[in-house]
């Protein structure tokens, strides 16, 4: 039985992670953020599963982003090709510079899956415009009550910030624990410095 108060002792070659699960309740009244010439949203329909990890772990690697490295070629492949799921990057100077992964599956409820931009593109608005993107087609379709996401510790400090800034409001913590995907060579060891190794 889990003790939730104090401290509790995460085994050797583990992690832990506290996440918060945000929502977005009302469409924002007006876009996130203003549209822009030198970057475009280009559809990702059924990415080939060697193009999605290396841009996914150009964008995560930093902050221990493993789920999808972690599964087989063929059940992610699979997975990113569900008619429910819609990808897209963020394209400038011909270069893909981000991801934005929604899950429809609860039509009523849809789910910004994976969200982020690769290091040298953060800063300079990008990312709210990215959300805003999310933001408005998600709420385009006639279904969605609520837009959700989630974040955790593991992931960059700015994160839940902007999060907040775009509208969200946190409803939910729970704690993820993993085998430490550099340990099992998904990533390189000397990955996110702020989670450190413990074998």
């Amino acid at each position: 039985m889990l003790d939730l108060n104090g401290y509790t002792d995460i085994p050797d070659g583990k992690i832990a992670f506290v996440v918060t699960f945000l929502e977005m309740r009302e469409q924002p009244g007006k876009p996130l953020a203003p549209p822009r010439e030198d970057v475009t949203l280009e559809r990702w329909s059924a990415p080939d599963v060697v193009t999605y990890r290396k841009l996914f772990r150009d964008i995560g690697e930093d902050w221990l982003w493993f789920g999808r490295l972690a599964q087989e070629p063929a059940a992610l492949e699979t997975l990113l090709a569900e008619p429910t799921r819609e990808n897209f990057r963020p394209v400038k100077n011909g270069r893909p510079v981000g991801t934005l992964e929604i899950d429809y599956a609860n039509p009523e409820e849809p789910e910004i899956a994976y969200f982020g931009l690769v290091p040298d593109a953060i800063g300079g608005g990008l990312g709210r415009w990215l959300m805003s993107q999310a933001a408005e087609m998600a709420w385009a379709r006639p279904e969605t009550r609520r837009l959700l996401l989630h974040t955790c510790t593991g992931d960059s400090p700015q994160a839940i910030r902007f999060y907040l800034s775009c509208g969200f409001t946190p409803y939910k913590r729970s704690i993820e624990v993993a085998d430490d995907p550099r340990l099992l060579g998904l990533l390189q060891r000397d990955r996110a410095s702020h989670v450190p190794v413990i074998e």
